[in-house]
């Protein structure tokens, strides 16, 4: 798989994160490894940094639930108006995280 191939891959998988549903960007990575070969939640980061504006990157957090960085106002109320359960100012990874292939 080529960089740009794995780049869509990404973007593809974050667009079918359910409304109310997380997954972090490890999760997104390991979702991806068997496929691509590469298993980097720091990869995975940047490429929503760099391409995720037009999927629903609020829908990814990292492994503890934080919102993506520099965007944690505008990913917390995305994520409240979609349900998404919080604890404090985190996503409530135990209730949130989605894994493609699961409800």
């Amino acid at each position: 798989m080529t960089p740009q191939e794995y780049v869509e891959e990404v973007l593809s998988l974050v667009e079918r994160i359910p409304q109310g549903r997380v997954m972090s960007y490890g999760a997104v990575a390991d979702s991806l490894a068997d496929r691509s070969g590469r298993n980097s939640a720091r990869l995975v980061g940047s490429i929503m940094a760099r391409h995720g504006g037009a999927v629903p990157w609020h829908r990814v957090v990292n492994s503890a639930g934080r919102m993506p960085p520099g965007h944690e106002q505008e990913a917390r109320q995305r994520l409240l108006s979609e349900g998404v359960p919080l604890k404090g100012e985190h996503v409530n990874m135990a209730l949130a995280s989605w894994q493609p292939g699961l409800s």
